[in-house]
């Protein structure tokens, strides 16, 4: 007889019911070639008394057993792995490693170049990352509007399947509000749901380029795009970006020597450099659109944010050609961990999203995204906006005091006009890395700025710092923690 008892531990603190384990424990004996076809196996009160565990659960075990066609029970007679089992060479016992998933797999498959460095274990207590801060999130309403969503009888029909762009209440009432706030005469069916933009960014690449396509970005660019173009196969052309923006005059000379398909845009606040592209140059960008027949994918992450005057209308709400694709999310409005970004474009564009996003995810999170139209049927998530612009329009004031007061030695920097963040570059002598490592030990999260160097420079010196998440507070003790770390790296 098998050593039962060494071979199928059972673990009593376990959330798996004791019947649960000792059918999976059986199975997997089987699956090793351990029990073969017909090998009896101990009676039920055999196997209870060598595994010290109640007969009831043995018995239970092997109905289960016998369900799935592993064992067959005959009457008064012991029951019997199955002869229909194929035979399996007998492999070597192993107690703990055959418990476990196999570390590697046993087939090959294209792996993905990790995009940046690894975020930290765990999180830390300050961070200084674009983020918008969830402590100002209407959780409370939307946790509210969730709850009532799940639970009202006459609610139960958002809990079945919906259309693949997203919930049709939501789609209405981000149309509306992208009418009244940044001029875009969008109706819901020029309006598709994701979740988030980086979704966003996936579902035009596929829907939207070939391998070989040319696509245009900034210099500096923001680095989900660039991934989502590289997957596809795209070729990057790269043009500079200053303090007008994207360099139009590079573009227009590079679609002299090639086709190019599609040039994505930040023009609100260029990530990362934080900059707005010029009335002039947006100007020249359609014109070369249609001089040139390329796609013009706006990407508008932070629109919302803006602090010094009105806000500068999107590149969208003046198209009428049907070039200019647009995209935005609420991740940045909530928090990131409500996944609900939006495209806006051509209804005939908005289908055909709609056929890839069934493919890939059938659906968003219908009761969320119900939940969030309410809100802003309601008039939360226009309060919600007011608050919060107020407040990360005092926290880039505060930021921008303490970072010209304490680090004027190290960083330069201007200060941004919206957004959640403030680019700048640190002085040569910094070796930013071995800054963020130092600061990370103290508590505070840094980018090291690997992430914005560009090709042609040997060391990162640029870095975005953002102030949105932390309050006045925490702010001052995160510069005071960069400030005390550059002093002891660079005395005098």
């Amino acid at each position: 007889m098998l050593p039962y008892a060494t071979l199928l531990p059972l673990n009593r603190h376990a959330a798996t019911s004791l019947s649960q384990q000792l059918t999976t424990g059986l199975i997997h004996l089987m699956q090793q070639g351990l029990l073969a076809a017909r090998d009896p196996l101990p009676g039920t009160r055999t196997l209870a008394r060598l595994l010290a565990v109640h007969r009831q659960t043995v018995v239970v075990a092997f109905d289960e057993l016998e369900a799935q066609g592993w064992i067959e029970q005959r009457s008064c007679r012991a029951a019997v792995v199955s002869s229909r089992l194929p035979t399996v060479a007998p492999q070597p016992f192993q107690s703990e490693a055959a418990r476990h998933i196999a570390p590697r797999a046993a087939f090959s498959y294209p792996k993905s170049r990790p995009a940046a460095a690894p975020r930290p274990a765990a999180p830390l207590p300050l961070t200084l990352s674009s983020t918008p801060d969830s402590r100002l999130a209407p959780l409370a309403a939307l946790a509210r509007k969730y709850r009532a969503l799940c639970l009202q009888p006459a609610r139960r029909h958002l809990l079945g399947y919906a259309g693949a762009n997203g919930s049709l209440a939501l789609r209405q009432q981000l149309a509306e509000h992208l009418r009244a706030t940044r001029g875009l005469p969008a109706q819901p069916e020029n309006v598709a749901i994701t979740r988030g933009g980086t979704m966003s960014l996936f579902l035009l690449a596929q829907l939207l380029l070939q391998p070989g396509d040319a696509v245009v970005v900034g210099q500096r660019s923001y680095h989900g795009a660039d991934r989502a173009f590289l997957v596809q196969g795209a070729r990057l052309h790269r043009v500079g970006v200053d303090a007008q923006g994207l360099c139009i005059e590079e573009l227009a000379a590079l679609c002299k020597q090639q086709a190019v398909r599609l040039v994505y845009v930040t023009p609100h606040h260029h990530y990362p450099t934080t900059v707005t592209l010029s009335a002039e140059r947006r100007v020249r960008l359609l014109q070369l659109a249609t001089q040139h027949d390329f796609i013009i994918l706006e990407d508008d992450y932070d629109f919302d944010f803006h602090y010094d005057g009105a806000p500068i209308l999107p590149l969208a709400s003046t198209d009428r050609t049907g070039r200019v694709l647009y995209m935005g999310s609420l991740s940045k409005v909530l928090a990131p961990a409500f996944r609900v970004g939006y495209i806006v474009a051509p209804a005939d564009v908005v289908e055909e999203l709609g056929h890839w996003q069934r493919r890939i995810d059938r659906q968003g999170d219908t009761v969320l995204e119900q939940g969030i139209a309410e809100l802003f049927a309601e008039g939360e998530m226009g309060t919600h906006l007011k608050r919060a612009r107020l407040a990360y329009h005092q926290r880039r004031d505060v930021f921008c005091q303490l970072l010209g007061e304490q680090l004027p030695a190290w960083f330069t920097f201007e200060a941004p006009t919206g957004g959640l963040a403030v680019w700048g570059r640190f002085a040569d002598c910094v070796d930013l890395p071995e800054v963020a490592r130092q600061c990370q030990r103290q508590g505070l999260g840094i980018s090291d700025g690997k992430l914005y160097q560009t090709a042609v420079e040997a060391s990162p010196f640029h870095v975005r710092l953002g102030f949105a998440a932390l309050n006045s507070e925490e702010l001052a003790q995160s510069i005071r923690i960069l400030s005390q770390v550059l002093q002891h790296l660079y005395p005098g």
